[in-house]
């Protein structure tokens, strides 16, 4: 009895834990999106109005075409880097583990520290473009934190520079499972090296790309931190994505309803991509 009874109660601290501050919170903020609850909440239903409010706000419409653009790009270009990253390193190279510590450095460090970093590297006045004019390109600009139209993509290179060594290492354990008979006999039968890598290695690590896209559709949609850290979500709703547009409402805008419906519509999305890979998971591991 007391081989199965201790572990239980070993762990249920933890599980009380999240069942009240991780699931009973979804399910209160699920609740005020029904709401009409302003600055304070309040608990009686009123329907899905803040739903049909919040797909009528411009705000809204912004930080999804925001999302979009910076979903698109940042999911792109980290798979990119990590996998060429993951093939430079897989070369035998003789420093490899001091390469593979300054790749994954980046991850170690909070998004607050990256987009505060980035923040002053970006800024016109002390970061690269005064530094360059200092070495006498007085021609040179590169203000895009500034611009409206260009601060999104500064908050793409701030999570791509975050990211790119840990998806380096994701790749980098899927390269060293990939079964070396097969890329053996391509070898011998004269296949270049980028057939070889085409045809033969990056199929075997479709599960290393699934894996890949979900762990960074994710830090997408939550992005929160590193927004107000680099930009504030500025100029203007440049930068706005859906966790600053539930922010905003929620504790500035005095439209808790609102705030609530936008989340919920976040986790939303979150479980879209991330639902269907544990479901598969386990099925595979049922089989197993």
């Amino acid at each position: 009895m007391r081989k199965t009874l201790l572990p239980k109660l070993l762990i249920s601290p933890s599980v009380l834990l999240v069942l009240v501050c991780v699931y009973g919170y979804m399910l209160f903020t699920l609740w005020l999106s029904l709401t009409a609850s302003t600055l304070m909440p309040v608990y009686d239903y009123a329907g899905f109005g803040s739903y049909r409010r919040l797909f009528g706000l411009e705000n809204w419409s912004v930080s999804l075409g925001n999302l979009a653009v910076f979903a698109g790009l940042y999911i792109g270009i980290a798979i990119a880097m990590g996998l060429g990253l993951a093939i430079l390193v897989d070369q035998k190279l003789r420093a490899e583990g001091l390469f593979r510590s300054i790749f994954l450095y980046p991850m170690a460090l909070s998004f607050i520290v990256t987009g505060t970093a980035w923040k002053w590297l970006l800024d016109p006045g002390v970061g690269l473009e005064r530094t360059v004019r200092s070495w006498g390109w007085q021609g040179f600009s590169f203000d895009w934190i500034k611009d409206s139209d260009m601060a999104i993509y500064c908050v793409v290179i701030a999570a791509v520079w975050q990211t790119a060594g840990f998806v380096m290492a994701l790749f980098l354990a899927g390269l060293r499972g990939v079964d070396a008979e097969v890329v053996n006999a391509a070898r011998v039968d004269g296949a270049p090296p980028w057939q070889i890598y085409l045809r033969v290695i990056l199929p075997q690590l479709g599960p290393v790309f699934l894996s890949a896209f979900v762990i960074l559709a994710h830090m997408a949609i939550k992005s929160y931190d590193l927004v107000i850290a680099l930009t504030n979500g500025g100029p203007g709703r440049s930068t706005w994505l859906p966790s600053v547009f539930m922010y905003q409402y929620t504790f500035t805008r005095n439209e808790m309803a609102v705030g609530a419906a936008s989340a919920v519509l976040m986790l939303a999305g979150i479980g879209i991509v991330v639902l269907p890979y544990l479901v598969g998971e386990y099925r595979k591991a049922q089989r197993g």
